[in-house]
């Protein structure tokens, strides 16, 4: 089965190059330009990761973290894509617990092995609590 990425984006040039690169690597893919587009297809899409960026309008991506981390309790995987890249921010990431921060412009066989990595393991956590 297909593993389905959401990529919550609000530029959509970066949108269209993820989604191309993705669909290349066989995933499938579903889009939100803005945090509440963005909640709204974590909830009825059930996605397997979470590709997000910070600056996002209606809802930004650490609130929408926090959502995820603490209202929600989800343990989605998410990797920040973002083009904030001072250390507080970076930690600010990690605090609110994201699986890995990338600092755009990102290199596309980056992202596609860090999506791997994080859903390889989570496929054997999920082995070992059954």
């Amino acid at each position: 089965m297909r593993k389905k990425v959401l990529i919550a984006e609000d530029e959509k040039e970066v949108v269209e190059f993820l989604k191309r690169i993705l669909e290349k690597e066989g995933f499938g893919v579903i889009t939100a330009f803005d945090g509440e587009e963005a909640k709204r297809k974590i909830v009825e899409e059930n996605p397997d990761i979470l590709i997000l960026d910070i600056v996002m309008p209606k809802l930004d991506g650490w609130q929408l973290l926090e959502w995820l981390r603490k209202e929600k309790a989800s343990t989605l995987p998410i990797i920040i894509v973002s083009a904030k890249n001072e250390m507080d921010d970076v930690k600010k990431g990690y605090k609110l617990e994201a699986d890995y921060y990338m600092v755009k412009p990102l290199e596309a066989r980056s992202l596609i092995k860090a999506i791997r990595t994080i859903l390889t393991f989570k496929s054997y956590e999920e082995g070992l609590s059954k």
